[in-house]
């Protein structure tokens, strides 16, 4: 097989080509490392790529499949990382200084899961540092360009996962998702993101920006590949005390998410909020998105508007709320026991301050000051536990909505991708592009996003796609059949 035939592959395509022996999962890995070698100087998706540990993974994987050991549609398919999920002797840096030289000990369990089931690992992919961005910007290591637009961001914090897939340059990625992380640069990228439900993936080996928001999930080329791999890495974890713990026999324990693939929406009940299609939104984002929810109502789908409310507090809400449990997550990285420790210093104290002073980025500094903030004896009531309440009220107005509802259709962002360094001037207007995302992660909600066409500049437009917690199945069965339309 050639191989621009082989990157061009989905990777449940990949899989059931490397299961049928027309393809090794060695030729399909240095056709990726090729690729990577030849284009990833302009677009800078990965921060490290294991060239020598991906061909040895591959080898053992074909070995393997050709012993009958491994037999899942993952089987021998090169993925790629996103750089916060720790792995066993792979530098680990969360796109910071301060963990320019960290090498875990373990590996997350989410990557573990793909290694079990043959997955060869390429590398780790550029991020906003500690996830804390929306354009992979942020990154200690340099930004990452749209392979779309070169002159475009990526989208973040997961940029270089969604740039990968994108450019080609592996079949799939994991990525995570804390307020948009995951879904916000699959649209800006044109490719599908899946953000579970929280609880759904183990956090272990996720090293944490915010802890009740985080979600691991994939980035793919198909809404096919995005449900292989969800389940595969869906499962309850001894190791995290958030995974969730269903009932066996409840519908909402089953994680045989390929199931799911039916095209068919006939009867399902799908929810607009007008709240998503007021100021701010680009005309033609508007556009295609109400386009895409014709789509669904010619497809045999229920559709209407409705009103969601509480949208206008998402943003301060979550920024409060992640920015508290950031201050915390990150204390520990104090140039004690790993990472990067400053050269001079004259004390206990002055080590922690200088280390800290030089081993963080701006935009990591900025959260970390106003988490403590809004910690901070007298703030505490004002704002921490106000956000709380506004959360509770928030998951209040999604499960009136999923009463009368099966799935809530609205754009990822209010824009297509942004040109690089507009967003870094303008923290604020950053901050308010995650509106339609952070909501999803403050109830705890699956969400997906995939393509629903290009805007004028011929950039990707992103559909996302909400459903009640647990409710995956649903989501990705409405993205497959809209997917199979176009």
């Amino acid at each position: 097989m050639e191989r621009e035939e082989i990157l061009r592959l989905s990777a449940a395509e990949l899989g059931r080509r490397i299961a049928a022996g027309e393809v090794t999962s060695v030729e399909a890995t240095k056709a990726y490392l090729d690729r990577i070698g030849a284009h990833d100087k302009e677009i800078h998706a990965y921060i490290t790529v294991d060239t020598e540990g991906a061909i040895r993974q591959a080898e053992e994987a074909d070995r393997r499949i050709a012993a009958g050991e491994l037999t899942g549609p993952l089987a021998g398919v090169p993925m790629a990382i996103k750089d916060n999920m720790c792995i066993e002797g792979q530098l680990t840096t969360c796109a910071s200084k301060i963990l320019g030289n960290f090498v875990p000990t373990y590996t997350s369990s989410a990557v573990q899961a793909l290694r079990e089931a043959g997955v060869v690992v390429l590398g780790k992919t550029n991020m906003d540092e500690f996830a804390m961005g929306s354009t992979t910007e942020t990154s200690y290591f340099g930004l990452t360009r749209n392979p779309r637009d070169l002159s475009r961001v990526p989208g973040g914090s997961s940029g270089g996962s969604a740039a990968a897939v994108a450019a080609d340059e592996c079949a799939a990625a994991l990525g995570s998702d804390t307020g948009g992380s995951i879904r916000q640069p699959a649209g800006f990228c044109g490719v599908v993101g899946i953000k579970p439900t929280y609880g759904r993936v183990s956090r272990y080996g996720l090293i944490a920006y915010g802890s009740s928001l985080d979600q691991i999930g994939p980035l793919t080329k198909t809404v096919e590949d995005s449900a292989v791999i969800l389940e595969t890495i869906s499962r309850v974890d001894e190791k995290d005390s958030t995974s969730a713990r269903l009932p066996e026999d409840s519908a909402e324990a089953a994680t045989d998410f390929t199931t799911a693939l039916v095209n068919d929406v006939r009867g399902m009940k799908i929810g607009v909020p007008r709240d998503y299609f007021l100021e701010g939104i680009d005309p033609e984002v508007k556009e295609r998105v109400l386009a895409a929810a014709e789509k669904f109502r010619e497809l045999g789908a229920e559709v209407e508007e409705f009103d969601l409310g509480m949208v206008e507090y998402a943003i301060p809400a979550y920024y409060i709320i992640a920015c508290a449990e950031a201050s915390s997550n990150l204390e520990r990285f104090d140039g004690v026991k790993y990472g990067y420790r400053t050269e001079s210093y004259t004390d206990l104290h002055n080590m922690y301050k200088k280390t800290r002073s030089e081993g963080f980025g701006a935009e990591v500094k900025r959260r970390i000051m106003l988490g403590s903030f809004v910690l901070s004896s007298g703030y505490y009531d004002a704002y921490y536990v106000k956000a709380l309440r506004v959360k509770a009220l928030i998951k209040q107005a999604f499960d009136k909505a999923f009463e009368k509802y099966d799935v809530i259709l609205g754009p990822v962002a209010p824009t297509t991708a942004l040109p690089i360094g507009e967003s870094l001037s303008d923290p604020i207007k950053m901050y308010l592009g995650d509106i339609y995302t952070v909501s999803v992660n403050l109830a705890g909600l699956p969400g997906i996003c995939l393509p629903c066409g290009k805007d004028s500049n011929g950039l990707p437009v992103g559909l996302q796609l909400l459903g009640q917690t647990f409710a995956e199945k649903t989501l990705i069965r409405a993205a497959y059949t809209y997917e199979q339309s176009m």
